[in-house]
């Protein structure tokens, strides 16, 4: 569970903002600079710093400009620690304000330069090096979800009720954290044509990710993973002596745990099953096409075939208000949890993630249904509107939801909503935050969140890139 770090901050930006060691372009006395000093850096990334100056250069409101080359470098000034380790590039990436790795977060800190790489062999290799050491973590344990860069570490988690190991910092299930490593490592071989990341190691991690997912379905029995805490925090609680509620094997994947962090209610996670498909898909083309291994990527094939189908035998529930929409969690015994969590996976990201078609009917009854306060986890007051999570509590919207929104939008207002509600309400600082309060942006959780960080800058580079205008 990340700490919940509520901040009140409203503090009025003064000076300028610089790029690499010389400032660039001038902005209002009210901008001062934010951004981790040079001599500070992880990490330099010369097309990073050329991007920062183009869209500084381009676009006129200088607020958003100032942002963007706050947030774009974020993770690279912040929170990479890369070398070569036995030959090969190694990467180690924090989430910011804790000093661990996650699965899922590192390929989403990183997932905005990919689109970067081909001017920068540097930071290729960066990205190689992620991709390695998530390798080396899903072999080390493919349940747990946080790792420490000291193998021999014992984190404030050690006591937890599970199979814990020297180098975890948390061992919650989700399903998403084995999706998220190898959505990198796909998009990195499709962009770089680069295969010397899929060595055997990276087979036998794949072979883990079948395993896993599998014994998750639950056909035959629990399956070897159970987790429990001794805390206040019910959403780190998970019921039936740590194997949570019963579900019906029907052919989709238990997640005891959401990308929040938070337990389950329901263990089939929509979101994260749609995910684990388009994962499946992904893997089983690289196994066939660079390891020659097409039995495993018949497997692979075959169980997202699979998945495929039991969601659409399940994942779709008849609202009287909206039609035919996807539910956030079933249980396969006809149980359904009708809500969603600004954490990505989610049912409103979906596109983004290509795990279904923007234009797909029922997401598109889905998205209508999110976006308005049918949702118990969509939030309206006078500092804006957007979807929450259970994992900050009620009444408090999340950047990356705005983004994911804005990601997934196809109407220019919408967009540019988006895009205000996320120029307004970062308090003064600079950054994007985990949350903040719908009626008060200055009470926000998280300071330094790089994600929340990397991903807003991915969505004003998108839109730079495709309608300028919008950020007038």
């Amino acid at each position: 569970m990340k700490r919940r770090n509520f901040i009140k901050n409203a503090g009025i930006a003064t000076a300028a903002l610089y790029i690499g060691d010389t400032k660039a372009y001038a902005f209002s006395p009210d901008f001062k600079q934010v951004r981790t000093p040079l001599d500070k850096r992880h990490f330099n990334s010369p097309a990073i710093e050329q991007a920062i100056a183009e869209f500084s250069k381009n676009v006129k409101n200088k607020e958003l400009a100032w942002l963007f080359g706050n947030c774009l470098p974020n993770t690279l000034d912040t929170t990479v620690n890369f070398s070569i380790k036995n030959g090969k590039p190694d990467t180690y990436v924090i989430t910011g304000d804790i000093d661990a790795m996650w699965l899922r977060d590192s390929t989403a800190q990183v997932w905005p330069y990919l689109r970067f790489i081909k001017k920068d062999d540097k930071l290729r290799s960066l990205i190689a090096g992620v991709i390695n050491r998530q390798t080396t973590y899903i072999l080390k344990d493919p349940y747990a979800n946080a790792f420490y860069d000291d193998p021999n570490k014992w984190g404030e988690w050690k006591d937890d009720k599970t199979d814990m190991k020297p180098g975890t910092h948390e061992r919650k299930w989700e399903i998403d954290s084995l999706c998220y490593p190898i959505r990198l490592a796909y998009y990195y071989w499709k962009e770089t044509g680069d295969t010397s990341c899929f060595d055997a190691d990276w087979e036998r991690s794949i072979k883990a990710v079948l395993t896993t997912f599998r014994e998750q379905q639950r056909k035959e029995n629990l399956g070897p993973y159970h987790f429990q805490r001794t805390t206040f925090w019910a959403t780190d609680g998970v019921p039936l002596e740590g194997y949570g509620y019963p579900v019906k094997p029907v052919g989709l994947i238990c997640s005891t745990f959401r990308p929040s962090d938070d337990a389950t209610i329901f263990p089939f996670l929509i979101p994260s099953n749609f995910f684990a498909v388009a994962s499946l898909k992904q893997a089983a083309e690289i196994l066939k096409t660079v390891r020659e291994n097409n039995e495993l990527a018949a497997e692979l094939t075959a169980l997202a075939l699979e998945v495929e189908e039991a969601l659409k035998q399940h994942a779709v529930v008849n609202h009287k208000k909206y039609g035919d929409i996807y539910a956030y969690e079933v249980n396969g015994f006809g149980s359904y949890n009708l809500m969603d969590d600004a954490n990505i996976p989610n049912l409103l990201a979906l596109p983004y993630l290509g795990a279904v078609e923007l234009n797909d009917p029922i997401y598109q009854n889905t998205r209508r249904y999110l976006l308005s306060e049918d949702n118990p986890f969509y939030f309206k007051g006078r500092a804006g509107e957007g979807l929450g999570s259970p994992h900050t509590g009620l009444d408090r919207i999340w950047p990356i939801g705005l983004v994911a929104q804005g990601l997934t939008s196809q109407s220019e207002d919408e967009i540019r909503k988006c895009i205000q509600t996320l120029q307004q309400t970062h308090a003064g600082t600079g950054f994007m935050h985990e949350s903040f309060h719908k009626d008060d942006p200055s009470k926000f959780t998280r300071s330094w969140f790089a994600w929340a960080n990397t991903i807003f800058a991915e969505f004003l580079w998108k839109v730079y890139q495709q309608n300028p205008k919008l950020l007038s």
